[in-house]
């Protein structure tokens, strides 16, 4: 086998490897959960996913590593365990962290603008975008009327001038 290839090979293997060794150290901290049934696990599973951790930027309680992320998934646990239904701990998370900790928050008075912003903005933008795209138009294509009349004054010039 020559060297380059061996080379390569041995990078895919590494490469592969690690890729092992990280997926799987995301499944250690759920595996870690006792849970009696299989409809139970997946319920916690699915409720770490949805919910944010209070102290981190943008990851859910499955993905962060932080003291409070592991204290709220100890919570969830229990009460899955408990027999509490989603809704309940959903609604004990928002009222303990407010709605930051739902991925989703509710359509409410007050979360209006994280459901329609965007919309909003597109909406803007889309406008926004065939003005400009009108305007490009309109100046690329001149009046027809007009270019009649400049093509007429020059041709009247022409006969004008032998």
């Amino acid at each position: 086998m020559k060297s380059a290839q061996r080379n390569k090979l041995l990078f895919a293997v590494v490469l592969y490897i690690c890729t092992l060794l990280i997926t799987t150290s995301s499944f250690a901290t759920i595996g870690a959960y006792e849970f009696e049934t299989e409809q139970e696990r997946s319920r916690f599973q699915l409720l770490v996913q949805e919910l944010r951790c209070p102290k981190c930027q943008n990851q859910n309680l499955l993905d962060s590593n932080s003291e409070i992320a592991v204290d709220l998934r100890d919570q969830v646990a229990r009460m899955v365990r408990e027999g509490m239904n989603d809704e309940q701990i959903k609604e004990y998370m928002v009222n303990r962290y407010g709605d930051f900790v739902l991925y989703r928050p509710p359509m409410q008075s007050n979360t209006l603008v994280l459901w329609w912003a965007p919309l909003i903005m597109s909406l803007i933008g889309g406008c926004v975008f065939l003005i400009i795209l009108l305007r490009r138009r309109k100046l690329a294509i001149p009046d027809l009327e007009q270019t009649i009349d400049q093509t007429a004054a020059i041709a009247g010039e022409e006969d004008k001038n032998p």
